[in-house]
């Protein structure tokens, strides 16, 4: 069983026994969707620590979508708790990457495409580029933090 996963039921236990309904909730979604993801598919498997991740990523941008949204709706109660369920699931995730971080690995990035190509990539090789950071950042940062970065390196 995946390692994250066990921390996962572990921790929910734990909540479970302090009463806390919030965190329990929280935990119960995270392994049914974890569950979920493990039954798609033509047949059953078991998770890695990275694909757990992956899903809990998609669940806390779940979370801050549905802020947003009542958030605009003018429901700031409904927000609010969605924005916690959101950070409850963050404490699972690695830390993410800062702008001055994330532009470093894409300069990086760049850097090294262009010893092994023996030119600088243009904007057609922007999807090698995106696969090569995507590799690197590892679920520490959002592809649509990355696009940019890597769009005004091979432009400029």
């Amino acid at each position: 069983m995946a390692e994250l996963k066990s921390k996962l039921r572990a921790d929910l236990t734990a909540a479970m026994k302090e009463r806390d309904n919030t965190v329990t909730g929280v935990l119960r979604m995270a392994l049914a969707a974890v569950n979920v993801e493990e039954v798609s598919g033509k047949q059953a498997r078991e998770l890695t620590d990275e694909e757990v991740l992956r899903v809990l990523g998609k669940e806390a941008k779940k979370r801050d979508e549905s802020a947003e949204a009542f958030a605009a709706a003018g429901r700031d109660d409904q927000a609010a708790a969605e924005r916690a369920e959101g950070e409850i699931l963050r404490r699972y995730l690695p830390k993410q990457l800062d702008d001055a971080e994330l532009a470093q690995l894409v300069q990086d990035t760049v850097a090294e495409l262009t010893a092994e190509l023996g030119e600088k990539p243009g904007m057609k090789q922007m999807g090698q580029v995106m696969k090569a950071v995507n590799a690197k950042v590892a679920g520490r940062a959002e592809g649509g933090r990355v696009a940019p970065l890597v769009k005004s390196a091979l432009a400029g």
